[in-house]
């Protein structure tokens, strides 16, 4: 009898870690197909080399048929690939919050991201301030913010209550739901204000800032990571700009 419990807890096990490498496996190939489509415009695919997008994907564990929000998508890079991946059961909800329409190339990029949804209708493009732009019709999957956490310190955007904007982050996701912040790193030790001087945050930052809101660590890519970059000039400066040393943290929220 003993001999027929072992085996079958094995079993058991052999069949969730086959289940579970056939969802990695997907969710790989998803995102692979997703980058490699042909339809995407070519000021997307110029970029793919500096952001490997089908590996910061297949990190965040996007698959079909998930809630998704992109937050300041700005053209929507990532929201094109968010769309192409949840496919018409999914949705992904892009978030242009009002302070960035201050840059002249925000706006414009704006416009062709909601062209674009006119014709995609698992995208919603939505404009408010900061954090109203965190209320969602349906509870998310994934709650997606590339470049720009750093940008919630600093004083063009309010600055934002950090605390106030993750717990709203974590209200609009399901329990088990994923929080994936991709950003530049700053250097250890440095000051607050590097947000706003270098456009730069430590991971150790948003690590404190959003276990903070209750969610637990998940993991961290070095997908991006450039050990060369000296950390010491703005990211835009010509000598770093798109590469730079950049984090990718994944949270989630706890089942219960």
């Amino acid at each position: 009898m003993n001999k027929v419990i072992g085996f079958t807890a094995i079993l058991g096990l052999s069949l969730v870690s086959g289940v579970n490498a056939l969802g990695n496996a997907s969710s790989s190939t998803a995102a692979t197909q997703a980058v490699a489509d042909p339809a995407r415009p070519e000021s997307d695919t110029s970029r793919d080399a500096d952001r490997k997008p089908a590996q910061s994907l297949e990190f965040a564990g996007i698959k079909s048929g998930d809630k998704v929000a992109d937050y300041v998508a700005s053209g929507g890079y990532f929201t094109r690939l968010f769309a192409s991946i949840v496919g018409a059961t999914g949705h992904v909800y892009a978030i242009e919050p009002t302070p960035f329409f201050k840059f002249e190339p925000f706006v414009k990029d704006v416009v062709g991201l909601q062209r674009y949804a006119v014709a995609h209708p698992n995208v919603t493009v939505t404009t408010a301030a900061a954090l109203e732009g965190l209320k969602f019709p349906e509870k998310l999957d994934l709650f997606w913010i590339s470049r720009n956490y750093h940008d919630l310190h600093d004083e063009f955007m309010g600055p934002v209550d950090i605390a106030a904007f993750n717990k709203a982050v974590y209200r609009a996701l399901k329990p088990g739901g994923v929080y994936v912040i991709l950003d530049h790193s700053a250097a250890a030790g440095a000051p607050a204000n590097v947000t706003e001087t270098l456009h730069r945050i430590a991971s150790s930052t948003v690590r404190r800032e959003v276990e903070a809101a209750g969610f637990t660590f998940d993991a961290e890519s070095s997908i991006l990571a450039n050990p060369a970059d000296p950390h010491t000039v703005a990211v835009f400066d010509k000598t770093i700009r798109d590469k730079t040393d950049q984090f990718i943290l994944k949270f989630r929220k706890p089942t219960r």
